[in-house]
């Protein structure tokens, strides 16, 4: 009977703390319960990366219709865009780290300062960005090996895709923002908003539905763009008029010198450690081309895509251990960062068992619902089935790295990624393609092999308790 009290008790005390992270009320995450605060801070952060993943999904799934050079276009864009999410990811982890570590120390008015830098570090790099993949949009995908008809057909959507760098840009940075903050609902919403308008604007635009014109591939960049830029006006919305706890004012509207090279100082790191890993995978992605043509490519970036929805998540839980070691540090507590990090990372590697389970036993069923070319979804499901062989090292390794990058020690991941993207993952995915003749199954293989490697690395090196140190 006591037994069965408890488990009611905890069970009525669980439903109480989910409710309580999906009404995104501020709370104090220096104090209390670490379970409860792993998951106030996790939900959200889950459900705000589930939505970044259904864009990559809503996107292969119309577009894998219009056949297997749309999929390979948009694969291979993809892949090149990654830089972009890269130089996001990095300044939103900088962003986050220095805004975790400022409401940690109840300093409010510098935690939106900090933020204010950050976008506009953000804006002037990819102004850049955007300028020259509109200009060499074709060249791009030539160089990533694709066919000549994937190259006519894919130009367009290439072009429209590093045009609207900007919002991609500004909806991770934002949202890291939002993270640092605690606030991890808002963050959440702009892409639930985003993502709704997605998925009406995407089959709309693509086939011509109502009084939309038939865009075709063309159709799918057109709507993650004005999807994306909605997302980003409802956060611009909330740092302006919004109760957060960060808040801008016209006051700092203005650059800080200080602020920006201490930003700089944690975001180049971040941003490099992301483009490491982004460039390994733009590898990947073309020795799968070269090893095994279109149908290779095609199964693979569908298998990438489903793949992403399921690790997205677990990085969104990833994320709540970079909030809680920021705000933490900054209260001067770095046991209970510590300890947050061990929860995570337990709960992180159940998620990520269950899902490697259901990959294993369901991916025909689930790869069937975005291709129905029988070459194309023999690579798929080859692929699932491999890479999330190592999902639950994945998710562990996403914790440790988001608990260095959330104290502010952005160089530790850069050094662990340089040694498992550069040294083992590419190497390796060379010599099982290429020499030893497994073609595009050598790449799949290279995948858990080096994740497995970054997660014990990341492991030892987080026990060594440096991190707790880092002055941000």
């Amino acid at each position: 009977m006591q037994t069965a009290t408890r488990e009611h008790t905890n069970l009525s005390g669980l439903i109480q703390v989910i409710k309580q992270s999906l009404r995104g009320e501020e709370h104090d995450y220096t104090t209390g319960s670490i379970k409860k605060a792993v998951i106030l801070l996790a939900i959200p952060m889950m459900l705000e990366m589930i939505m970044e993943s259904v864009f990559a999904v809503v996107d292969i799934f119309f577009v894998s219709h219009l056949g297997k050079h749309a999929t390979s276009t948009v694969g291979l864009t993809e892949s090149v865009i990654t830089i972009v999410y890269s130089l996001a990811i990095g300044i939103s982890m900088a962003a986050t780290a220095m805004v975790a570590r400022r409401v940690g120390e109840k300093n409010f008015d510098e935690a939106a300062k900090s933020a204010v830098q950050a976008i506009f570090v953000s804006l002037f790099i990819t102004i850049i960005i955007s300028i020259v993949g509109m200009l060499y949009s074709a060249d791009i995908l030539r160089i990533m090996g694709a066919e000549e008809e994937a190259v006519k057909t894919g130009t367009a959507y290439t072009r429209i895709i590093f045009g609207s760098s900007a919002v991609i840009m500004l909806l991770f940075l934002i949202n890291g923002i939002f993270r640092g903050a605690g606030n991890a609902m808002i963050a959440m919403k702009s892409l639930w908003l985003a993502n709704i308008c997605n998925i009406i604007l995407c089959p709309m635009l693509i086939r011509g539905i109502g009084p939309f014109p038939e865009l075709g591939l063309t159709g799918a960049a057109v709507a993650t763009s004005i999807g994306r830029g909605i997302g980003v006006c409802y956060q611009v919305y909330h740092l302006f008029r919004g109760k957060s706890l960060i808040r801008f004012s016209a006051a700092q509207l203005k650059p800080e010198l200080k602020l920006i090279k201490s930003l700089i100082n944690i975001a180049w790191p971040a941003t490099v450690q992301f483009l490491i890993g982004s460039g390994s995978w733009i590898v990947l992605a073309a020795l799968v081309v070269k090893t095994g043509q279109s149908e290779a490519s095609a199964g693979y970036q569908i298998a990438i895509r489903v793949i992403m929805f399921f690790i997205l998540p677990a990085w969104g839980m990833s994320n709540a251990a970079a909030t809680l070691v920021g705000q933490n540090l900054g209260a001067g507590n770095p046991e209970r960062a510590e300890k947050s990090v061990f929860q995570t990372a337990k709960y992180n590697a159940v998620f990520m068992a269950a899902m490697s389970v259901i990959f294993l036993v369901f991916a025909e069923y689930i790869i069937s619902f975005f291709t129905k070319e029988p070459a194309v979804a023999s690579y798929a499901v080859q692929a699932m089935r491999i890479i999330s062989s190592g999902y639950i090292f994945y998710g562990i390794g996403m914790v440790f790295v988001s608990a260095f990058n959330g104290a502010g020690d952005t160089r530790t991941p850069t050094v662990i990624n340089i040694f498992g993207f550069w040294c083992l993952q590419i190497p390796v995915a060379y010599l099982l393609s290429t020499p030893f003749g497994f073609g595009p199954s050598g790449v799949f293989f290279a995948i858990p092999f080096a994740e497995t490697a970054i997660t014990i690395t990341a492991w030892l090196w987080f026990r060594k308790g440096k991190w707790k140190k880092v002055k941000v």
